[in-house]
């Protein structure tokens, strides 16, 4: 393709990750050392800020604090869960996009998200490309669910997992204080796919591991799970229990007692209080003592816990959605192609058409699990554990984190 001259957008969008303010970082400082594009907005709150004409200009900012991105958690730029239309039903939405676009003389657009986010992408893309306006797409991935099809794992899945399995390692020293016996229930996030749940493994590699682990690959049957804990709890007199948010029964019910209580904006059930619910049937039915913890967010923002082999390929995947859309890639996502031969990890980048991974959800292998169904097994053991190597080592003010502070100018 030939050289293409002006603006970039760069959004982030869906849940927030530890690690995805390294993405959006590799973008933004590409982009601004990058002589083909002439200015670099990012969108308050994903899309919306698109559509409502409410674009910072990373231009104004400071050098240095654009740098903290690197390791502050959260989306800076501010995020959304707006479910953009299908423009063969409802073109409303992507012809103000369009408006917003030629009014900055936007030829470059970045979206930092999950399976929605890529949908979103794909659409633009499909759109910009329809209407005659030269645009090149790309979308930058980000998901601690690491669901994303394709790619070998997601930006911010490790980071998720470390800050998993050390507390699941912690909690297991906790657990063993008093010579009384306890059963622990944790209850990790994750829909559909069991990836986060699976992590808490990990911390068995140091010999603090959970006894049980469900995921929502294998339909979860409540007696089994009451037999497998009794019996453990009876022969060890305590029993750590790790379980997905998303596991479900046989008929795909979801067994959280949240699962009707709200959805986000684009339909997906907002799953919450399963460890307290298991606890409750677990001390009806053992009569042992029983604890319900909820990492929840815990587990998204926890940035002192980051991986930074995640830090480092997050902000790899920014800086490359840049370089390839400057060399006339689009409508592609940025993914990862990895290698773990004898014990030695290489990852490279890789890009994906983005109809190829929006929409489409990647589960855990169900030969990683065990055959009982309530743990995972070395296959996955050795996928993850290389992603969270590396310490986060943040910079800090009066002992705290000291994160970016963006002036966020508008742009005009």
């Amino acid at each position: 393709m030939s050289q293409l001259k002006g603006a970039c957008i760069i959004g982030q969008s869906g849940g927030p990750t530890s690690v995805i303010n390294a993405s959006a970082y590799g973008v933004i400082r590409t982009a601004l050392d990058n002589p083909d594009i002439t200015a670099v907005y990012g969108a308050a709150h994903g899309i919306k800020g698109v559509l409502q004409d409410k674009l910072y200009d990373m231009g104004e900012e400071d050098a240095k604090e654009l740098e903290l991105l690197l390791n502050t958690p959260s989306s800076e730029l501010g995020s959304c869960r707006y479910k953009i239309a299908d423009p063969d039903v409802d073109d409303t939405d992507y012809q103000r996009i369009l408006e917003i676009f030629k009014k900055y003389n936007v030829r470059y657009f970045f979206y930092n998200g999950g399976n929605d986010s890529m949908d979103t992408c794909a659409k633009v893309s499909r759109f910009m490309a329809k209407s005659g306006w030269e645009c090149r797409v790309m979308g930058v991935p980000k998901t601690i669910d690491n669901d994303l099809f394709g790619t070998d794992h997601c930006p911010g899945f490790a980071s998720a997992a470390k800050y998993i399995a050390t507390s699941c390692a912690e909690v297991y020293k906790d657990a063993r204080v008093y010579d009384t016996g306890m059963v622990t229930i944790i209850e990790i996030m994750g829909r559909h796919a069991g990836w986060l749940a699976g992590a808490a493994a990990l911390a068995g590699v140091v010999g603090c591991g959970p006894d049980l682990v469900y995921l929502p690959e294998v339909d979860f049957d409540m007696d089994k799970f009451l037999a497998d804990v009794d019996a453990i709890y009876k022969k060890n007199g305590n029993c750590i229990v790790a379980v997905s948010e998303g596991i479900h029964y046989a008929d795909g019910s979801f067994v959280s007692e949240a699962k009707t209580s709200a959805t986000d904006g684009f339909g997906h059930a907002q799953l919450g209080g399963l460890a307290a619910l298991l606890a409750n049937i677990v001390k009806e039915r053992t009569g042992a003592k029983v604890r319900g913890i909820e990492l929840s967010l815990l587990q998204r923002c926890g940035a002192h816990l980051a991986s930074q082999t995640d830090i480092d390929e997050s902000f790899l995947a920014g800086k490359t959605a840049v370089e390839a859309a400057v060399a006339g890639e689009t409508d592609k996502m940025v993914g990862f192609e990895c290698t773990r031969d004898n014990g030695v990890y290489t990852c490279k980048t890789k890009l994906f058409h983005l109809s190829e991974v929006a929409n489409y959800e990647k589960k855990v292998p169900l030969e990683w699990i065990n055959a009982e169904g309530n743990g995972v097994n070395q296959g996955y053991i050795d996928y993850a554990l290389p992603l969270i190597q590396g310490d986060n080592h943040h910079p800090t003010e009066n002992g705290l984190p000291r994160f970016a502070r963006l002036k966020k100018v508008l742009a005009k």
